[in-house]
């Protein structure tokens, strides 16, 4: 028999993941804190929650997907937070982007309650989300991932087992200055060959030829050069990532010169967004006057 599952954060990663969940015949109660957003899922055959607690009571495993720490924070511990309902020997899996610090809490909370925690960020943005196709990191228990695959495997294609709780986090959180720095290259390169009055296109032809290619710029490239920053991954969310990243080397001693400097850019770009964009929208701080 499947576990009932739970499903908190209906954003632009949970609402997919849902879907994906439906499909494959869970059972699924859902909340988010705008109601709405999870209309479309209720119309599909799942049920809506009272709130986080209520959510949790009613599921054998829990999933969050919230925007960032303090989100987290709320859900978890807040006046109705999903705490405060768990079964004893369910599961929690943590899907948002988070310090590790924060997951090894959660994992702590969970254990006083007789449950288990997997922190278990992905990579794959909206569009794996859809397809099914996101990649789990998991920080945790072993036998606990293997309890919970099932569930992941609706809508993951792989699931990297990393370490104890909080190495999911690490692991995501250097992926993420990774694709950050990638883009943020380049866009500097496409600035770079524009102001010497070569056609961006040429270089992205190149580009697709080299050793350079990255499956991140395939997907950001056209969207780049057409000037189109509809949102897939945030950039207010990359970079709140990419300061957790920084927090999580001083507290290593670990200096990340390229990742502190591509911030910069990453923040002029976000203090002066008039709308939510996607990170490539970082291209923008070579179009300033």
């Amino acid at each position: 028999m499947k576990p009932a599952v739970g499903l908190i954060g209906l954003g632009l990663m949970g609402r997919p993941m849902g879907q994906n969940l439906l499909k494959a015949g869970f059972a699924l109660t859902v909340w988010n804190r705008t109601e709405q957003r999870g209309d479309e899922l209720v119309r599909l055959g799942a049920r809506r929650g009272n709130s986080p607690r209520d959510v949790a009571a009613k599921a054998d495993v829990v999933l969050t997907m919230v925007s960032d720490p303090p989100a987290l924070e709320e859900i978890l511990w807040g006046r109705e937070g999903a705490l405060g309902g768990l079964r004893r020997g369910s599961v929690l899996v943590d899907s948002s982007t988070v310090s590790p610090a924060l997951a090894q809490r959660a994992a702590t909370a969970c254990a006083e309650r007789g449950a288990e925690f997997l922190d278990a960020p992905v990579t794959g943005g909206t569009w794996g989300a859809e397809k099914g196709e996101l990649v789990f990191m998991v920080g945790g228990k072993r036998e606990t991932l293997e309890r919970v695959e099932p569930v992941l495997a609706a809508m993951g294609k792989r699931f990297f087992h990393l370490g104890p709780n909080g190495a999911g986090q690490t692991v995501k959180l250097a992926m993420n200055s990774i694709l950050a720095l990638e883009v943020e290259a380049l866009c500097e390169a496409l600035a770079l060959v524009g102001a010497a009055g070569v056609p961006g296109e040429k270089l992205i032809e190149v580009l697709q030829s080299s050793m350079a290619r990255a499956a991140v710029l395939d997907v950001k490239a056209p969207l780049i050069l057409k000037d189109d920053f509809a949102p897939s991954f945030p950039l207010r969310l990359m970079h709140k990532d990419m300061g957790l990243a920084l927090d999580l080397a001083k507290q290593h001693g670990v200096v990340l010169p390229a990742t502190t400097a591509a911030y910069g850019a990453y923040s002029a770009v976000k203090n002066a967004a008039k709308e939510d964009v996607d990170y490539a929208a970082v291209a923008r701080f070579w179009q300033r006057p």
